[in-house]
């Protein structure tokens, strides 16, 4: 396993650490379930906007609460270990409910990204509270079209014999 795959309080740590180093830590959360060119384009966008970047990874049983029956197709230790051998991921943190907002208060980031599937006012409105508490900065990084895990899925078994 590697050593960028932390627990929320490990997490929290070295948040502590590098904004005491002057350092911007950037976040981000997604379910990351078949890891396509859009996510990989999505997070090199991310960590572009700071010293380092922390993804919260949706853990099994919230995916299978957010995306459906039949998800994820990946177990969560894999999706963090494939994660976390991007050169632009510095830390990923499972976690086990639907939304980040844990992780978020652990990561306590200077700068949170979403995609453009979102805006700041369809963010859950615990994750913004707790952003605007922290004084986070939220950012959107335009959607990759013609990139989705949903997509995907459709097109393997559209493509079933």
């Amino acid at each position: 396993m590697s050593a960028k795959i932390v627990g929320l309080e490990e997490l929290s740590e070295r948040s502590k650490q590098l904004q005491a180093a002057g350092k911007k830590l950037v976040a981000t959360n997604g379910c990351f379930d078949l890891l396509h060119v859009g996510h990989v384009r999505y997070l090199q966008a991310a960590r572009a906007l700071g010293d380092l970047l922390a993804v919260g990874l949706n853990g099994d049983r919230s995916v299978r609460e957010l995306k459906g029956k039949g998800r994820p197709i990946t177990a969560e230790r894999d999706r963090a270990e494939i994660l976390a051998a991007l050169q632009c991921v510095d830390l990923v943190t499972i976690f086990p409910e639907p939304r980040a907002t844990q992780f978020i208060a652990a990561s306590h980031p200077a700068i949170y990204v979403k995609g453009g599937d979102y805006t700041s006012e369809t963010l859950n409105e615990e994750e913004r509270t707790v952003l605007k508490e922290i004084g986070a900065e939220i950012r959107i990084i335009p959607f990759e079209a013609g990139y989705s895990t949903s997509r995907l899925l459709e097109q393997i078994c559209e493509n079933r014999p």
